[in-house]
């Protein structure tokens, strides 16, 4: 088959096939499972609300009031009393890295803890005393490191932070936020990392006043220790695949979308899909490199080639696998002291003292963004006409613009498709670029959780200057400006607490025990509705999946993914929606969690 073939193979699949809905037969005939007492938001077009659902071979065939149930209510009808509960649809989550995060439940967690560098070191002390039985060539890999919240504020760290460690093993740790790598010096010599070892395309190797290493990586730069470690076998990242699914569907998420999957990935959850393990709608981006720019054919072909061999065409009511996106990183992150958001304005920079600071205008806009204008434009066409969704991770407003510009170049060429490109982060946003989401058909896909006061938010103060942290985090703005919001956690880059997350996109406030510097609301943005944050995870991240026609709302001939919550998002207050707790999660009818309750 020619590459152009293929690319219209994929893209006919794709754009053209629809949800298979189950033939009921008779539509009187009797629910499999039914809901009542209850109150239920539908998250529909037209703000209804119910008091009843009614569930046949995993769709919905009835919502409304109890009277109106009755008819759908049969002998061998599973009746569940919700006694005034929340039923809502289940959490879409349209930004993470499941397997990564699964694999992480597994391995030495430094939690996202806020720690001292001691506190740090006897963590990982800790955990070489745990594996005490790992030879000197072993690799310890740490997780879960919030380097932006280290204690006191400013804390640097470096190699000689691992190299005291009574220990001959090499150690990295990764940052939480995914784009950076401390490692110790016997890491950086396994992995060949000298004073000149240029910095590679899209990654920074950070270096003392002589040039060699300090042990700080950012992004391409530790892309090497992947070839170093062991690598993960397929019953690793089955159990890895297992774990995520147990935490997602607890904190009722129903269907996923994996930003970055190289095809393990896909090929884990394939598996546990086989298997009959699969309690998840799973979506797939498989990344294309910067590396790969100047061969945008082959790297669309790639991408085509994963979902020829692992898309499941028409999405049904059990749940599947879906690969019709593509990843591409414009930049790196804007928090400190990484600073490798691509900016439209300089960073400032510290030209007093620790002592007696003097921040004015700086030199640095963070790195060129990875793609250059041409190279986006010529991939995001690429992949309209195969049918594959851009999902673009831009953090700072320079890597915005240029998405954005990409994506203006794509709908150009190709007015009448059907693609629905995400930006996902959009931290700091040029006020000129707000009305250019909606005009461009841009859903930007926001980590709310982000948006309080912490140390990777009020880190960026001095960096920034008051007018930009005023519009740090542009949630609200975004929405008045027309946007669909859509709700990503990014977990691991955070940990797995939706119900938080959505807490902090309306409140934009840290939890109440944090710290005294973290509290208050972060920036002026005015935060989004209890209503809106809900339509972030549910409805409007489901279109950004184009899974909006079988699910996102809960409506008749829509597939039965829905959650059951012990309390009412809408009426409590807002700072309690991060107590939500998740009763039950259905995924096309069925089950997939429950906790103890009296339904």
């Amino acid at each position: 088959m020619s590459h152009l073939s293929r690319l219209l193979f994929v893209a006919t699949t794709l754009l053209a096939s629809s949800p298979v809905y189950p033939n009921n037969g008779d539509v009187t005939a009797p629910a499999d499972r039914a809901y009542r007492h209850g109150v239920i938001f539908t998250a529909d077009t037209q703000h209804s609300s119910a008091q009843a659902i009614a569930i046949r071979a995993g769709s919905i065939i009835y919502v409304g009031t109890d009277a109106g149930l009755a008819r759908w209510i049969g002998p061998s009808t599973e009746l569940v009393n919700l006694h005034g509960r929340f039923v809502m649809p289940g959490i879409v989550d349209a930004h993470m890295h499941p397997l990564q995060a699964g694999a992480q439940l597994l391995k030495c967690s430094l939690d996202y803890a806020a720690l001292t560098v001691p506190e740090l070191q006897a963590r990982i002390r800790s955990c070489l005393e745990q594996s005490a039985n790992k030879g000197a060539n072993d690799w310890l890999e740490v997780v879960g490191w919030f380097q932006e919240s280290m204690r006191p504020a400013g804390v640097t760290t470096s190699r000689a932070t691992l190299d005291a460690l009574d220990t001959a093993r090499p150690i990295i740790v990764r940052s939480s936020f995914g784009h950076t790598v401390l490692a110790n010096s016997r890491a950086l010599a396994d992995a060949q990392i000298t004073a000149a070892t240029p910095d590679p395309i899209g990654g920074k190797i950070w270096r003392d006043p002589n040039g060699n290493p300090t042990g700080l990586l950012e992004d391409a730069a530790f892309d090497v220790f992947d070839t170093l470690l062991p690598k993960p076998t397929a019953a690793d990242n089955a159990a890895a695949a297992r774990a995520a699914l147990r935490a997602m569907n607890a904190q009722g998420v129903t269907s996923f979308f994996d930003a970055i999957a190289p095809e393990e990935d896909i090929a884990a959850f394939t598996a546990l899909h086989q298997s009959g393990e699969l309690t998840a709608r799973a979506h797939f981006a498989p990344p294309i490199e910067p590396s790969q720019a100047n061969d945008p054919v082959g790297a669309v072909a790639r991408v085509v080639a994963l979902a020829q061999h692992y898309n499941d065409g028409a999405i049904v009511p059990a749940p599947g696998i879906t690969v019709r996106n593509a990843k591409l990183f414009l930049d790196g992150v804007i928090a400190a002291p990484a600073l490798t958001g691509a900016m439209r304005e300089p960073y400032r920079t510290n030209t007093g003292t620790v002592q007696q600071p003097n921040w004015v205008a700086g030199k640095s806009r963070g790195p060129d963004v990875y793609f250059s204008p041409q190279a986006l434009a010529t991939l995001l066409v690429a992949l309209g006409k195969a049918g594959i969704d851009p999902h673009l991770h831009a953090d700072g407003d320079g890597a915005l613009h240029a998405g954005l510009d990409g994506v203006a170049a794509l709908r150009k060429a190709l007015p009448d498709a059907d693609i629905r490109p995400a930006i996902a982060h959009n931290e700091i946003v040029d006020p000129i670029d707000y009305p250019r989401f909606r005009a461009l058909g841009v859903v930007p896909v926001l980590s709310f959780q982000w948006e309080k006061p912490a140390g990777d938010t009020l880190g960026l103060t001095n960096y920034f200057g008051p007018e930009r942290m005023q519009r740090l985090e542009p949630a609200g703005v975004l929405a008045s400006a027309g946007a669909r919001i859509a709700f990503g956690s990014d977990w691991p880059v955070d940990t797995l607490d939706e119900w938080f997350a959505l807490k902090v996109g309306v409140t934009r406030t840290n939890a109440p025990d944090a710290p005294p510097e973290y509290r208050g609301r972060l920036g002026s943005d005015p935060g989004l509705s209890s209503r809106a944050v809900l339509e972030a995870a549910t409805i409007n991240a489901a279109y950004a999946l184009h899974a909006d026609a079988v699910t996102g709302s809960l409506e008749v001939g829509k597939f039965a993914d829905l959650i059951v919550l012990d309390r009412n998002p809408l009426t409590i207050a807002a700072e309690d929606i991060a107590n939500v707790q998740v009763l039950e999660t259905l995924v096309g009818g069925k089950v997939v969690f429950t906790s103890r309750w009296d339904g």
